[in-house]
């Protein structure tokens, strides 16, 4: 039976330093120009006229050195935001292509648009290496006995693992978005406490945004996996085939689905808690 691994999250501490924006002092155009030609009568007026300008010159400097407040779009992320966005890959070797960073709203995608995502989950280098641990976990735990052992035993699990993978992001991210016009990307919560946001990322699993806006039942990611799982009886050994395997295979693949939820939605906290990056 195929495996999946565990993996650990936790950390909550949001952090938004303001930060100083230096200030370039603009010159007076109005400065280095003097009057040619004043009289004597004319003493008091210039000593008027300079108190005048001292004041406009005092108000000028005032205006230019406070800070103007920047409006930030709906979805844009700055520096004083504490940079807490999704990346294309977790931990450099984890396809993250489908997250979206939290508060942030984006149009619709097209049929054309869901087969480029899970074409871009897919072949990305990040999903060969992925498949490739994958292939070493269950060659460890001796999943498939079927498959041997040593060189020729791992490229057996890693080809499986690729096609595995693959074909879930195929049925799950275009396949069955486009016949059920779900939107297939996993939107961040991003705030709350942990159970919260925990059982968020798990609703999930079950429940997902529309191409109109609403909320539906994630047929996606159940019926997908589903169709996945019913693949894989193609290319598995004769034991991996039975209902009971497949059904299996399908339960795992949810618990995969569930447990890759919860690491997106606080992968943008342990990259900016842990790893110190924004």
């Amino acid at each position: 039976m195929r495996t999946t691994g565990s993996a650990a999250l936790v950390f909550l501490l949001f952090l938004s330093p303001a930060l100083a924006w230096p200030q370039t002092a603009l010159p007076d155009p109005q400065s280095g120009r003097a009057q040619g030609q004043q009289t004597e009568q004319s003493g008091s007026i210039r000593d008027s006229t300079a108190q005048a300008d001292a004041g406009t010159q005092s108000e000028f400097w005032i205006a230019v050195t406070t800070p103007v407040p920047v409006p930030v779009l709906a979805g844009q992320e700055t520096e004083n935001s504490g940079g807490k966005q999704q990346t294309k890959r977790m931990f450099w070797v984890v396809p993250n292509f489908a997250a979206v960073s939290a508060d942030t709203k984006l149009p619709p995608l097209s049929v054309r648009e869901k087969f480029a995502l899970a074409r871009q989950d897919s072949v990305d280098y990040s999903s060969f290496v992925w498949a490739g641990l994958q292939a070493g976990q269950s060659m460890a735990l001796n999943s498939d006995p079927a498959l041997g052992h040593g060189l020729a035993g791992y490229s057996r699990y890693y080809w499986r693992a690729f096609a595995d993978q693959a074909s879930g992001s195929f049925f799950t991210e275009a396949i069955v978005p486009a016949l059920t016009h779900e939107d297939p990307r996993y939107y961040t919560l991003g705030h709350g406490g942990f159970f919260r946001r925990t059982a968020y990322a798990l609703s999930q699993v079950v429940l997902t945004k529309t191409d109109s806006g609403g909320i539906s039942f994630n047929y996606s990611e159940i019926v997908g996996n589903g169709m996945e799982a019913g693949l894989a009886n193609l290319y598995y050994p004769a034991q991996e085939r039975a209902f009971r395997k497949t059904a299996e295979n399908w339960g795992t693949q949810l618990e995969a689905a569930s447990l890759n939820n919860i690491i997106r939605e606080f992968w943008p906290d342990i990259r900016h808690k842990l790893l110190r990056r924004k």
